[in-house]
């Protein structure tokens, strides 16, 4: 059997920024223990709410529209798909994106200054 020759500690890294994952959900990557369940909740309500909107119309709409009301709610058509989480960004994209906003923020005092000095 042929091995696979093995791979510089560079190789790995630029593999490991790649597949790995930040983790970073809604601002912080402690935030999405409340976040995540939250949105799940406010989906949850959302469409309890439509179901309770329909419902409460059942006395204005005729009979075929009464069976598609009381069907769609008792077999949560609105609840299809639903929300779901999202798949966080490569860890790479993550860290280039910090560095960017870094090399903004470096200087930011003495440009505003030299900004308001100008005028």
């Amino acid at each position: 059997m042929s091995r696979k020759p093995p791979k510089t500690p560079q190789e790995k890294k630029a593999l490991s920024l790649a597949r790995d994952r930040s983790g970073y959900f809604f601002g912080n990557n402690k935030a999405a223990r409340k976040a995540v369940p939250l949105r799940k909740a406010l989906e949850s309500r959302r469409i309890r709410h439509k179901n309770n909107q329909a419902v409460s119309q059942i006395e204005y709409v005729d009979d075929a529209a009464v069976d598609l009301i009381e069907s769609s709610a008792r077999h949560d058509v609105a609840r299809k798909g639903g929300w779901r989480k999202g798949a966080s960004e490569p860890l790479g994209e993550c860290i280039k994106r910090g560095l960017e906003a870094r090399r903004e923020r470096v200087g930011r005092k003495s440009r505003s200054r030299q900004f308001i000095t100008n005028d």
